[in-house]
C-alpha cells in the first residue's frame, strides 16, 4: 500500500457516504477518490474507481453492492461494505471491532468487511458476551424493541421529514410488521442465538440516534443469575474499549429516562443493565449514534483497522 492510501467512497452522496465523507474530510494520511456527479451511475467510470483504490467504502443499496463487488478484478482492492449484502456472508469479517478479542485483527487484516447494521450493532453487543458466557441461553426467546432517527430510513425518510412535507411527518412509526427484517438474520447470526429473535425496530421525529432495549425474565435465564452478573459480564467483555462502555450500576440506579441523540456525532455506544430484583425482571440498553457507531462511524473505524492506523485515529473519532 502506498504511503497514502487511495479510498474510494462508492455513494458518497446518500446519507452514510456523505458523513463516512465528512469524517475523512482534512485527514493528510489518505488520499479520497470520488466521482463526479455525471458518472456515479455509470458503471464503467465506477469499475474503473474501484480497480484503481487501495480500498473501497461502498455505500449503495445492496443489490448495487453486490454489482460494484462482482465488478472488482484487481486481486488488492479492499471493502468494506455498508449495505447489509452481506453480512451474514462467511467469506466476509464483521465490522464490529469489539465483538471479541480477536474481531479487530481480523479486521485490520481482512480483503472484505461487512460494516454491521445499526439496530444490530447495539444488540449484538448486548447479547453476545450474555451467550458466550452461558448466562444468556441461545435458544432464549428474545424480544428487541428499537427507536430510531428518521435518519435510519435513508434520504426519502430525511427528506419526509425535512422537506417541504415537513409539517406532515409523523412523531412516530412503528414499522417492520410482518417481522422479516433484513437486521434479523443478522442479529441471531453475530449474536450466537439459535433461534430467531423477535425485532421490531421504530423511528421517531429526530435526525438521528437510538435506544435499543431487551427485557429479560431472571427466572429464564441461566440458574442463579441476577442483573448484577450481567452487568459484570459486559463490564468484563468490554474493559478497555474504547468506543463502548458500560454504565455503572451507580448511573443506572439514578437513571429515570435515556436519551436517544446522546451520543450522536461520535463513534461512541453505551450499554446499560438496568436490574429490579424485586421482580426478577432485567432491561439491557444501548444508546448511540446510528450515523456514527452505527454506520459512518464504525466504517472509519474499520478503515482504520485496515489502514494500521486505528491508535492514530480514535480521538478524531470521539468528535
Amino acid at each position: 500500500m502506498t504511503t497514502q492510501p487511495l479510498v474510494f467512497i462508492d455513494g458518497d452522496q446518500g446519507t452514510t457516504g456523505l458523513q463516512i465523507h465528512q469524517r475523512l474530510h482534512g485527514r493528510t494520511d489518505l488520499q479520497l477518490l470520488t466521482l463526479p456527479e455525471a458518472d456515479r451511475k455509470n458503471p464503467t467510470r465506477r469499475a474503473e474507481a474501484i480497480n484503481s483504490c487501495d480500498i473501497a467504502i461502498l455505500c449503495l443499496p445492496d443489490a448495487a453492492a453486490r454489482e460494484a463487488v462482482a465488478a472488482i478484478h484487481n486481486p488488492s482492492v479492499r471493502v468494506i461494505d455498508a449495505s447489509s449484502a452481506h453480512r451474514t456472508d462467511a467469506q466476509w469479517v464483521y465490522g464490529f471491532p469489539e465483538m471479541d478479542a480477536a474481531q479487530a485483527a481480523r479486521i485490520a487484516n481482512a480483503q472484505r468487511v461487512s460494516n454491521p447494521g445499526c439496530y444490530p450493532t447495539g444488540a449484538i453487543a448486548l447479547l453476545r458476551p450474555l451467550v458466550q458466557a452461558g448466562l444468556l441461553p441461545a435458544d432464549h426467546a428474545l424480544t428487541i424493541h428499537a427507536v430510531s432517527g428518521y435518519s435510519g430510513g435513508g434520504r426519502a425518510r430525511v427528506q419526509a421529514h425535512e422537506g417541504p412535507e415537513a409539517a406532515s411527518a409523523p412523531a412516530f412509526q412503528v414499522y417492520g410488521l410482518q417481522l422479516e427484517h433484513k437486521h434479523t438474520p443478522e442479529i441471531a447470526q453475530h449474536a450466537g442465538l439459535s433461534q430467531r429473535p423477535f425485532f421490531l425496530p421504530s423511528y421517531g421525529a429526530f435526525r438521528q440516534g437510538i435506544v435499543l432495549t431487551i427485557g429479560l425474565h431472571l427466572r429464564q435465564l441461566a440458574p442463579g443469575a441476577q442483573g448484577e452478573h450481567l452487568h459484570a459480564c459486559l463490564q468484563q467483555h468490554y474493559a478497555g474499549a474504547t468506543f463502548v462502555e458500560v454504565m455503572p450500576p451507580a448511573t443506572t440506579e439514578a437513571a429515570e429516562h435515556l436519551d436517544p441523540q446522546a451520543l450522536n456525532g461520535t463513534n461512541r455506544l453505551q450499554l446499560g443493565v438496568f436490574s429490579n430484583a424485586r421482580h426478577g425482571q432485567v432491561l439491557l440498553t444501548a444508546v448511540f449514534d446510528n450515523l456514527g457507531k452505527g454506520a459512518s462511524g464504525a466504517a472509519v473505524q474499520n478503515l482504520d483497522l485496515m489502514l494500521g492506523a486505528a491508535a492514530e485515529r480514535q480521538l478524531t473519532l470521539e468528535t
